[in-house]
C-alpha cells in the first residue's frame, strides 16, 4: 500500500480530499455527473474498474448513480460519521472512498451508489 505521501505526490489535491480523506465534491459539479458514454468507470487512485455504464442512471442527486458496482472490486464499511448511519462504498484494491451506497434505487436492485466524480476515470469502451 501507498503512504499518504504516495498519494499525495500522485493525486491533485481535490481527488486526494476526496479519496484518501473520504471527502465528498459539491452536488452538480463533477464531470461524470450528467455523462452517460459507454465505458466502464474506474479507481481514479489506482484504475480498478468499479462501474459498468450500463448501470449509471440520473438520480438528479448531484453525483453520478449506479444501480450496481463491480462487486468484487466495490468493498462496504458502515459509516456513522456527520450524525448519519450510512455505508460508505470504496475500492477493494487501494481502500479509496467512493462515496455511499443507498436504498433507494429505481433500478430493479433498489441500490443507489451515490460517487465522487473526482474519485472515478473513465474508459470509452
Amino acid at each position: 500500500m501507498k503512504t499518504q505521501k504516495d498519494w499525495k505526490e500522485e493525486l491533485s489535491p481535490d481527488t486526494f480530499h476526496v479519496l484518501r480523506d473520504k471527502g465528498t465534491e459539491r452536488a452538480f459539479t463533477g464531470i461524470y455527473n450528467e455523462h452517460f458514454e459507454k465505458g466502464v468507470y474506474r479507481c481514479a487512485g489506482c484504475g480498478t474498474d468499479l462501474f459498468e455504464s450500463t448501470s449509471k442512471f440520473n438520480s438528479h442527486c448531484g453525483w453520478p448513480a449506479f444501480s450496481e458496482a463491480l462487486s468484487k472490486n466495490v468493498k462496504e464499511e458502515r459509516d456513522l460519521t456527520h450524525g448519519m448511519v450510512r455505508t460508505e462504498i470504496m475500492c477493494s484494491n487501494c481502500d479509496g472512498h467512493l462515496g455511499h451506497v443507498f436504498p433507494d434505487g429505481p433500478t430493479e436492485t433498489g441500490l443507489r451508489y451515490c460517487v465522487n466524480s473526482l474519485s472515478l476515470d473513465f474508459k470509452e469502451k
